[in-house]
């Protein structure tokens, strides 16, 4: 599992990287067809969401991943060892359930209804616009199995988690 979750993170922050640098230069070519060419790009400012938002997606199951995203634990904290284990584990599958039911089934159920739409200006189905919600989803369910097996394996020592 270790191996698999290496592998992901790699080519998930190379994937981030990629969109993030081929933001900029799309957001770079819209200003400057707009401001010193006076003819704005028709095609940039809709490809620049979709990258946008495969980004936010993407890197956000890339930072659940890295557990990078805030967290109130000073209460979680003040348990003792066991119950904090039973709560840290809680947190994962509460977070399974709701990735499972708005990220995957919703993204699903999005990107079905949205498939048969095209994009004004890119004349591409609206369906991949969306579909980077349940992909996000099935990374952030791989992330919090894996967590989960991490607390199982390091309960004798919660504090590393």
């Amino acid at each position: 599992m270790e191996a698999v979750k290496r592998v992901l993170d790699k080519v998930l922050a190379t994937i981030c990287v990629g969109l993030f640098g081929f933001l900029v230069l799309l957001v770079t070519w819209q200003v400057f067809t707009r401001f010193v060419l006076n003819d704005p790009s028709v095609i940039s400012e809709e490809l620049a969401k979709y990258c946008f938002v495969w980004l936010v997606l993407f890197g956000a199951a890339f930072v659940f991943g890295e557990r990078g995203h805030m967290a109130v634990e000073f209460i979680k904290d003040k348990f003792p060892a066991k119950i904090k284990l039973a709560v840290e584990i809680f947190i994962e599958v509460v977070i399974m359930a709701f990735v499972t039911f708005v990220l995957i089934m919703g993204g699903l159920y999005a990107t079905e209804i949205a498939w048969n739409q095209l994009s004004a200006s890119l004349q591409i189905s609206v369906g991949y616009l969306y579909a980077a919600l349940p992909l996000s989803g099935v990374f952030t369910i791989f992330y919090c199995l894996y967590n989960i097996a991490r607390i199982i394996k390091n309960k004798n020592s919660i504090e590393q988690l």
